[in-house]
């Protein structure tokens, strides 16, 4: 995922070395083409407990030839189907960029609905964005 400041390839290899195994709390999987051996992403179920029963994703497409093709919304699709029926959750939610429309329309496809706003906090590029906070309950997961 994105550390929020720009960084050298050295920084996040070494970032990438120093990871923790996967884990209940934080399961991270690659999101790869079919047939092709590079890596086009990550997805990422953090916070996980089974107390609450309920995780916290990220999704993350580097690749830009991979947008538009389908690959976030499997890679949602999967991790989420994980999440419910491997890690026993019931509600998977995220935050994504109100003006990330394409984004949304992912989350949208798999069955995520928007729950809430926070106005005005997230800053990139010297602008001010709303974040659209999204959930997804177990039953209303959608293949």
């Amino acid at each position: 995922m994105e550390s929020g400041y720009p960084e050298s390839l050295a920084g996040v290899a070494r970032r990438c070395d120093e990871r923790t195994p996967n884990r209940y709390d934080n399961l991270v999987l690659g999101v790869a083409p079919k047939e092709e051996s590079r890596l086009a992403g990550v997805a990422r179920l953090r916070g996980a407990e089974p107390e609450t029963g309920r995780a916290e994703l990220d999704l993350y497409l580097g690749e830009r030839d991979c947008w538009g093709r389908g690959y976030g919304t499997d890679a949602a699709r999967v991790i989420c189907r994980y999440g419910f029926d491997q890690m026993r959750l019931h509600l998977i939610a995220l935050w994504v960029v109100a003006e990330n429309v394409a984004a949304r329309r992912v989350y949208e496809k798999v069955g995520f609905t928007e729950d809430g706003r926070h106005r005005e906090c997230f800053r990139k590029d010297g602008s001010w964005h709303d974040m659209v906070l999204m959930s997804l309950l177990e039953d209303e997961l959608r293949d």
